[in-house]
């Protein structure tokens, strides 16, 4: 349990950080399987700069990690999908952004899971009514496509 402390700890530190940029270069270097459930925690945040930086986090660290170990990284991007569904027993505030930001940065998950972040501001699809969800998938669309405008 103090580990574990810790670590989400150091996280927020380096989130909050002046110097992002440096913060990520440290992120980076963090084992993917050992942060993320860090990162995914702090999209519940409050703070909308940390809950922002923590997209960027988990965007870095899962598309290093789907480089090397392509099923983990699908395993959190199905993660990140179950938390937007009802059945979970939560709302997954910021996790269409994460998964945007994961697209972002690699190209097979984006292949693979583009047209299902879509399908959540569709109504009579996967369409999210939450008012603030609706608002993140919008956020994660408009992100992948200004990244990836190739993706539809």
């Amino acid at each position: 349990m103090r580990n574990s402390y810790r670590k989400i700890k150091k996280v927020r530190e380096l989130l909050r950080r002046d110097d992002f940029d440096k913060a990520v270069e440290e992120i980076s270097r963090f084992p993917a399987r050992k942060v993320v459930n860090q990162f995914i925690s702090l999209l519940y945040s409050t703070d909308e700069k940390i809950q922002q930086r923590a997209v960027t986090a988990i965007g870095i660290v899962v598309s290093r990690l789907a480089v090397h170990d392509i099923e983990s990284a699908r395993v959190i991007m199905r993660r990140l999908m179950w938390s937007l569904n009802d059945e979970s027993g939560g709302i997954g505030w910021g996790a269409p952004e994460a998964m945007a930001e994961i697209m972002t940065r690699n190209n097979k998950l984006a292949d693979e899971y583009h047209k299902i972040l879509i399908s959540y501001a569709v109504p009579g699809a996967n369409y999210l009514e939450h008012e603030g969800l609706q608002r993140s998938v919008q956020r994660g669309i408009k992100r992948l496509a200004s990244k990836r405008p190739e993706v539809k």
